[in-house]
């Protein structure tokens, strides 16, 4: 312990710090080292810190400089309900999927204030109520019929098509009259919007 006492005063007597020279920046080196008798052989390979990415920072990319665009159990047109969240409990039908980062919007779900300005002179301002996305990890299917939240399976049928359905109740989410249907809705709001643009 004495002999630790002393190399350790020496190495402060030796240290000598003068007015007008900063030793902020300069590597000390530790007074345990200077004690040691044999010397400190440095290291070829020094050890690299690797920090956590952040939320903000970009997701992998393809060679092509594209995101990798991920899997998700929901799709148009499907009825799902909110499970985690300030919207739990919630029941909307998908509106749209952006299967870059898993997110969905969900009609009247996840609403966000919207301050717009006047385009116009005359144009007063307006405060819309918008549909923001959720990821779509916190919503699972629902059945309307049997009232009833269920995870999605996949199954092919007899005549070779594959389908999800509903593990809980068994029943088929992607049926031929279900897409007709939704087909129908969807031309039909485009052909609104048209003629309103166009009047």
């Amino acid at each position: 312990m004495a002999t630790m006492m002393t190399s350790l005063q020496s190495s402060f007597t030796s240290l000598s710090i003068s007015s007008n020279s900063s030793f902020l920046g300069q590597r000390l080196l530790s007074p345990i080292s200077l004690s040691a008798a044999s010397p400190v052989k440095p290291t070829g390979n020094p050890c690299l810190v690797f920090a956590k990415l952040k939320r903000w920072e970009r997701k992998k990319c393809k060679p092509n400089s594209l995101p990798i665009l991920h899997k998700m159990h929901v799709k148009f047109g499907d009825t799902v309900k909110v499970i985690s969240g300030r919207d739990k409990g919630k029941i909307g039908e998908v509106t749209k999927i952006f299967t870059h980062n898993s997110t969905i919007v969900i009609k009247d779900v996840n609403l966000k204030t919207k301050h717009m300005k006047s385009r116009e002179e005359g144009e007063p301002g307006q405060i819309l109520k918008i549909e923001a996305p959720i990821h779509s990890s916190n919503v699972m299917l629902y059945s309307k019929e049997k009232e009833v939240v269920s995870r999605v399976g996949h199954k092919v049928l007899e005549d070779g098509q594959k389908v999800r359905y509903l593990i809980k109740t068994g029943e088929l989410i992607d049926t031929i009259e279900k897409w007709k249907q939704l087909k129908e809705a969807k031309d039909k709001e485009t052909s609104q919007v048209a003629a309103a643009s166009a009047s």
